[in-house]
Protein backbone atom coordinates (compact mmCIF):
# COMPACT_ATOMS: atom_id res chain seq x y z
CA UNK A 1 0.00 0.00 0.00
CA UNK A 2 0.96 3.34 -1.24
CA UNK A 3 1.14 6.10 2.05
CA UNK A 4 1.29 9.82 0.77
CA UNK A 5 2.00 12.40 3.41
CA UNK A 6 0.60 15.21 2.85
CA UNK A 7 2.41 18.53 4.33
CA UNK A 8 1.67 22.17 3.82
CA UNK A 9 4.24 24.43 4.62
CA UNK A 10 4.58 28.43 5.39
CA UNK A 11 7.77 29.79 6.19
CA UNK A 12 9.40 26.46 7.47
CA UNK A 13 13.15 26.52 6.50
CA UNK A 14 14.23 25.81 10.04
CA UNK A 15 12.32 22.98 10.34
CA UNK A 16 11.89 21.00 7.41
CA UNK A 17 14.52 19.32 7.09
CA UNK A 18 14.26 17.69 10.59
CA UNK A 19 10.64 17.15 9.87
CA UNK A 20 11.36 15.02 6.80
CA UNK A 21 14.07 12.91 8.51
CA UNK A 22 11.58 12.01 11.04
CA UNK A 23 8.83 10.83 8.35
CA UNK A 24 11.52 9.34 6.21
CA UNK A 25 12.19 6.84 9.31
CA UNK A 26 8.75 6.16 9.74
CA UNK A 27 8.62 5.01 6.08
CA UNK A 28 11.69 2.73 6.96
CA UNK A 29 10.16 1.18 10.06
CA UNK A 30 7.03 0.36 7.66
CA UNK A 31 8.54 -0.69 4.67
CA UNK A 32 8.97 -4.00 5.61
CA UNK A 33 5.18 -4.34 6.11
CA UNK A 34 4.51 -3.62 2.71
CA UNK A 35 4.18 0.16 2.71
CA UNK A 36 5.69 2.45 0.63
CA UNK A 37 5.67 6.13 1.06
CA UNK A 38 5.60 9.31 -1.01
CA UNK A 39 5.95 12.76 0.47
CA UNK A 40 3.84 15.64 -0.85
CA UNK A 41 5.04 19.04 0.29
CA UNK A 42 2.61 22.25 -0.60
CA UNK A 43 4.72 25.89 -0.11
CA UNK A 44 2.13 28.31 0.15
CA UNK A 45 4.01 31.16 -0.92
CA UNK A 46 6.69 31.27 1.86
CA UNK A 47 8.79 34.49 2.27
CA UNK A 48 12.09 32.49 3.76
CA UNK A 49 14.01 29.90 1.56
CA UNK A 50 11.29 26.85 2.36
CA UNK A 51 11.36 26.84 -1.41
CA UNK A 52 14.82 26.06 -1.56
CA UNK A 53 14.73 23.54 1.39
CA UNK A 54 11.97 21.32 -1.08
CA UNK A 55 14.22 21.85 -3.83
CA UNK A 56 17.23 20.15 -1.84
CA UNK A 57 14.83 17.62 -0.33
CA UNK A 58 13.74 16.17 -3.70
CA UNK A 59 17.50 15.80 -4.93
CA UNK A 60 18.13 13.82 -2.33
CA UNK A 61 15.15 12.09 -2.14
CA UNK A 62 12.88 10.94 -5.09
CA UNK A 63 9.73 10.31 -2.93
CA UNK A 64 9.48 13.75 -2.62
CA UNK A 65 7.51 16.08 -4.88
CA UNK A 66 6.56 19.73 -4.04
CA UNK A 67 4.26 22.58 -5.42
CA UNK A 68 4.75 26.26 -4.73
CA UNK A 69 1.95 28.63 -5.11
CA UNK A 70 3.22 31.82 -6.56
CA UNK A 71 1.68 33.51 -3.17
CA UNK A 72 0.29 33.21 -0.38
CA UNK A 73 -3.36 31.29 -0.68
CA UNK A 74 -3.75 30.03 3.15
CA UNK A 75 -3.96 26.42 4.29
CA UNK A 76 -7.11 25.13 3.02
CA UNK A 77 -5.67 25.81 -0.98
CA UNK A 78 -2.52 24.29 0.17
CA UNK A 79 -4.46 20.91 1.50
CA UNK A 80 -6.49 20.94 -1.22
CA UNK A 81 -3.28 21.31 -3.58
CA UNK A 82 -1.80 18.36 -1.41
CA UNK A 83 -4.95 15.87 -1.61
CA UNK A 84 -4.80 16.28 -5.02
CA UNK A 85 -1.37 15.41 -6.03
CA UNK A 86 -1.30 12.96 -3.29
CA UNK A 87 -1.38 8.92 -5.10
CA UNK A 88 -1.16 7.07 -2.23
CA UNK A 89 -3.99 4.62 -1.55
CA UNK A 90 -3.98 5.97 1.98
CA UNK A 91 -3.05 9.57 2.81
CA UNK A 92 -1.63 11.47 5.83
CA UNK A 93 -2.14 14.87 6.52
CA UNK A 94 -0.40 16.60 8.60
CA UNK A 95 1.60 20.54 9.23
CA UNK A 96 5.53 20.42 8.96
CA UNK A 97 6.37 22.21 12.05
CA UNK A 98 6.57 18.64 14.47
CA UNK A 99 3.32 19.53 16.49
CA UNK A 100 1.70 16.63 14.78
CA UNK A 101 4.11 13.37 15.96
CA UNK A 102 5.58 11.60 12.79
CA UNK A 103 5.46 8.61 15.22
CA UNK A 104 1.80 8.65 15.31
CA UNK A 105 1.89 7.35 11.69
CA UNK A 106 2.55 3.78 12.13
CA UNK A 107 -0.74 3.30 14.68
CA UNK A 108 -2.80 5.53 11.86
CA UNK A 109 -2.03 2.87 9.56
CA UNK A 110 -2.20 -0.38 11.73
CA UNK A 111 -5.97 1.13 12.82
CA UNK A 112 -6.66 2.24 8.88
CA UNK A 113 -5.77 -1.78 8.26
CA UNK A 114 -8.88 -2.61 10.60
CA UNK A 115 -11.73 -1.13 8.28
CA UNK A 116 -11.54 2.61 9.44
CA UNK A 117 -11.41 5.27 6.54
CA UNK A 118 -10.37 7.95 8.63
CA UNK A 119 -8.07 7.78 11.57
CA UNK A 120 -8.23 11.08 13.38
CA UNK A 121 -5.42 12.19 15.81
CA UNK A 122 -7.03 13.92 18.53
CA UNK A 123 -5.10 16.78 20.65
CA UNK A 124 -5.37 16.91 24.15
CA UNK A 125 -4.69 20.42 25.50
CA UNK A 126 -2.41 19.53 28.41
CA UNK A 127 -0.33 22.48 28.84
CA UNK A 128 -2.54 25.05 27.17
CA UNK A 129 -3.94 28.00 28.80
CA UNK A 130 -6.82 27.55 30.70
CA UNK A 131 -8.39 30.54 29.45
CA UNK A 132 -7.48 29.20 25.99
CA UNK A 133 -8.94 25.64 26.71
CA UNK A 134 -12.21 26.87 28.16
CA UNK A 135 -12.64 29.11 25.28
CA UNK A 136 -12.15 26.19 22.51
CA UNK A 137 -14.62 24.47 25.04
CA UNK A 138 -17.53 27.22 24.85
CA UNK A 139 -16.64 27.50 21.04
CA UNK A 140 -17.40 24.09 20.21
CA UNK A 141 -20.19 23.69 22.36
CA UNK A 142 -21.88 26.68 20.60
CA UNK A 143 -20.75 25.86 17.10
CA UNK A 144 -22.19 21.87 17.55
CA UNK A 145 -25.67 23.41 17.95
CA UNK A 146 -25.63 25.09 14.70
CA UNK A 147 -23.57 23.13 12.57
CA UNK A 148 -24.82 20.60 10.28
CA UNK A 149 -21.76 18.27 11.62
CA UNK A 150 -19.94 17.70 14.86
CA UNK A 151 -16.97 19.10 15.42
CA UNK A 152 -14.70 17.66 18.09
CA UNK A 153 -12.84 20.15 20.06
CA UNK A 154 -8.86 18.83 19.71
CA UNK A 155 -9.09 17.24 16.26
CA UNK A 156 -7.67 19.60 13.79
CA UNK A 157 -6.13 18.48 10.11
CA UNK A 158 -3.83 15.58 11.51
CA UNK A 159 -5.62 12.12 9.80
CA UNK A 160 -5.34 9.30 7.89
CA UNK A 161 -7.71 9.01 4.74
CA UNK A 162 -8.73 6.52 2.76
CA UNK A 163 -8.72 6.96 -0.94
CA UNK A 164 -12.28 6.81 -1.28
CA UNK A 165 -12.46 9.62 1.75
CA UNK A 166 -9.66 11.89 -0.60
CA UNK A 167 -12.13 11.74 -3.71
CA UNK A 168 -15.22 12.13 -1.72
CA UNK A 169 -13.30 15.80 -0.62
CA UNK A 170 -12.22 16.60 -3.93
CA UNK A 171 -16.05 16.11 -5.49
CA UNK A 172 -16.67 19.08 -2.57
CA UNK A 173 -15.57 21.82 -5.14
CA UNK A 174 -16.18 24.81 -2.93
CA UNK A 175 -14.02 28.26 -2.82
CA UNK A 176 -14.72 28.68 0.92
CA UNK A 177 -13.48 25.32 2.52
CA UNK A 178 -13.44 24.08 5.60
CA UNK A 179 -11.51 20.83 5.85
CA UNK A 180 -12.41 20.00 9.07
CA UNK A 181 -15.87 20.32 8.57
CA UNK A 182 -15.81 18.59 5.23
CA UNK A 183 -13.83 15.62 6.82
CA UNK A 184 -16.71 15.32 9.05
CA UNK A 185 -19.23 16.30 6.62
CA UNK A 186 -18.28 13.25 4.12
CA UNK A 187 -18.37 10.23 6.83
CA UNK A 188 -17.37 6.73 6.54
CA UNK A 189 -15.89 4.85 9.26
CA UNK A 190 -13.91 6.62 11.43
CA UNK A 191 -11.83 6.40 14.55
CA UNK A 192 -9.78 8.83 16.99
CA UNK A 193 -6.70 8.28 17.95
CA UNK A 194 -5.33 10.84 21.41
CA UNK A 195 -2.12 12.34 21.59
CA UNK A 196 -0.67 14.62 23.65
CA UNK A 197 0.29 18.58 22.84
CA UNK A 198 3.34 18.82 21.27
CA UNK A 199 5.28 22.19 20.91
CA UNK A 200 6.42 23.95 17.86
CA UNK A 201 10.22 23.21 16.59
CA UNK A 202 11.25 26.29 15.29
CA UNK A 203 9.88 29.40 14.20
CA UNK A 204 6.40 31.17 14.41
CA UNK A 205 3.29 29.93 14.17
CA UNK A 206 1.43 32.54 11.66
CA UNK A 207 -1.78 31.92 13.54
CA UNK A 208 -3.04 35.30 15.39
CA UNK A 209 -6.30 36.25 17.28
CA UNK A 210 -7.67 37.89 14.44
CA UNK A 211 -6.82 34.32 12.00
CA UNK A 212 -8.27 32.28 14.90
CA UNK A 213 -11.94 34.13 14.79
CA UNK A 214 -11.66 34.20 11.54
CA UNK A 215 -11.20 30.48 11.67
CA UNK A 216 -13.88 30.34 13.74
CA UNK A 217 -16.29 32.60 11.97
CA UNK A 218 -15.76 29.90 8.51
CA UNK A 219 -16.86 26.96 11.11
CA UNK A 220 -19.95 28.46 11.81
CA UNK A 221 -21.02 29.65 8.59
CA UNK A 222 -19.72 27.24 6.02
CA UNK A 223 -22.29 24.32 7.70
CA UNK A 224 -25.77 26.21 7.96
CA UNK A 225 -28.05 28.81 7.59
CA UNK A 226 -29.40 29.40 11.16
CA UNK A 227 -27.42 32.40 11.49
CA UNK A 228 -30.09 33.71 8.63
CA UNK A 229 -32.67 31.75 10.52
CA UNK A 230 -31.66 33.21 14.05
CA UNK A 231 -32.11 36.64 12.07
CA UNK A 232 -35.63 36.56 11.20
CA UNK A 233 -36.67 34.92 14.71
CA UNK A 234 -34.92 37.59 16.39
CA UNK A 235 -36.63 39.99 14.48
CA UNK A 236 -40.28 38.61 15.25
CA UNK A 237 -39.41 38.70 18.36
CA UNK A 238 -38.22 42.42 18.52
CA UNK A 239 -41.83 42.68 16.39
CA UNK A 240 -44.01 41.35 19.03
CA UNK A 241 -41.83 43.25 21.91
CA UNK A 242 -42.73 46.37 19.91
CA UNK A 243 -46.45 45.54 19.79
CA UNK A 244 -46.60 44.27 23.87
CA UNK A 245 -44.61 47.90 24.50
CA UNK A 246 -47.10 49.69 22.01
CA UNK A 247 -50.09 48.44 23.73
CA UNK A 248 -48.59 48.83 27.30
CA UNK A 249 -47.89 52.66 25.95
CA UNK A 250 -51.45 53.03 25.17
CA UNK A 251 -53.35 51.82 28.11
CA UNK A 252 -51.09 53.76 30.24
CA UNK A 253 -52.47 56.83 28.18
CA UNK A 254 -55.72 55.71 28.93
CA UNK A 255 -55.48 55.04 32.64
CA UNK A 256 -52.87 58.33 33.71
CA UNK A 257 -53.48 60.08 30.29
CA UNK A 258 -50.66 61.24 27.71
CA UNK A 259 -46.83 62.01 29.68
CA UNK A 260 -43.82 63.02 28.07
CA UNK A 261 -41.77 59.77 26.82
CA UNK A 262 -38.42 59.29 28.31
CA UNK A 263 -35.67 60.94 26.56
CA UNK A 264 -32.80 57.37 28.27
CA UNK A 265 -35.79 55.11 26.70
CA UNK A 266 -35.82 56.77 23.25
CA UNK A 267 -32.63 56.36 22.95
CA UNK A 268 -31.57 53.00 23.91
CA UNK A 269 -34.05 51.70 22.00
CA UNK A 270 -32.89 53.52 19.02
CA UNK A 271 -29.32 52.63 19.55
CA UNK A 272 -30.21 48.79 20.50
CA UNK A 273 -32.16 48.17 17.27
CA UNK A 274 -29.60 49.64 15.16
CA UNK A 275 -26.92 47.60 16.52
CA UNK A 276 -29.21 44.69 16.30
CA UNK A 277 -29.64 45.55 12.28
CA UNK A 278 -26.15 46.01 11.52
CA UNK A 279 -25.38 42.73 12.95
CA UNK A 280 -28.14 40.91 11.02
CA UNK A 281 -26.59 43.28 7.69
CA UNK A 282 -22.91 41.52 8.62
CA UNK A 283 -24.70 38.41 8.71
CA UNK A 284 -26.31 38.27 5.63
CA UNK A 285 -23.17 40.14 4.16
CA UNK A 286 -21.20 36.94 5.00
CA UNK A 287 -23.65 34.87 3.44
CA UNK A 288 -23.54 37.44 0.08
CA UNK A 289 -19.62 37.34 0.13
CA UNK A 290 -19.56 33.61 -0.16
CA UNK A 291 -21.85 33.37 -2.73
CA UNK A 292 -19.71 36.46 -4.54
CA UNK A 293 -16.64 34.05 -4.62
CA UNK A 294 -18.56 31.08 -5.91
CA UNK A 295 -20.17 32.89 -8.64
CA UNK A 296 -16.44 34.36 -10.14
CA UNK A 297 -15.05 30.66 -9.46
CA UNK A 298 -11.26 31.99 -9.60
CA UNK A 299 -9.00 28.55 -8.89
CA UNK A 300 -8.25 28.08 -4.82
CA UNK A 301 -4.06 28.50 -6.10
CA UNK A 302 -1.71 29.02 -9.04
CA UNK A 303 1.35 27.51 -8.76
CA UNK A 304 4.36 29.26 -9.30
CA UNK A 305 7.18 25.77 -9.29
CA UNK A 306 6.80 22.25 -8.62
CA UNK A 307 9.26 18.88 -9.43
CA UNK A 308 6.27 17.17 -11.18
CA UNK A 309 4.48 17.31 -15.03
CA UNK A 310 1.47 19.48 -14.58
CA UNK A 311 -1.47 17.08 -14.80
CA UNK A 312 -4.93 17.53 -14.64
CA UNK A 313 -4.43 16.58 -10.86
CA UNK A 314 -2.72 20.04 -10.60
CA UNK A 315 -4.77 22.35 -12.33
CA UNK A 316 -7.03 24.23 -9.80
Amino acid sequence: MLISIVAPCYNEEDVLERFHEEVQRVADDLLPLGHDMEFVYVDDGSRDRTLAVLERLADRDPRVRYVSFSRNFGKEAALLAGLRHASGDSVVVMDADLQHPPRLIRRMVELREQGHDQVIARRTRTGDRVTRTLTARLYYRLVNRLVDVELVDGVGDFRLLSRRVVDAVLALTEYNRFSKGLFAWVGFPSTTLAYENAVREAGRSSWNLRGLLNYGLDGLLSFNNRPLRAALWLGMGLLLCAGLYTAWIVGAALVHGVQTPGYVTIITAVTALAGVQMVMLGVIGEYTGRIYYEVKQRPHFLVKATNVKRTKDLIP
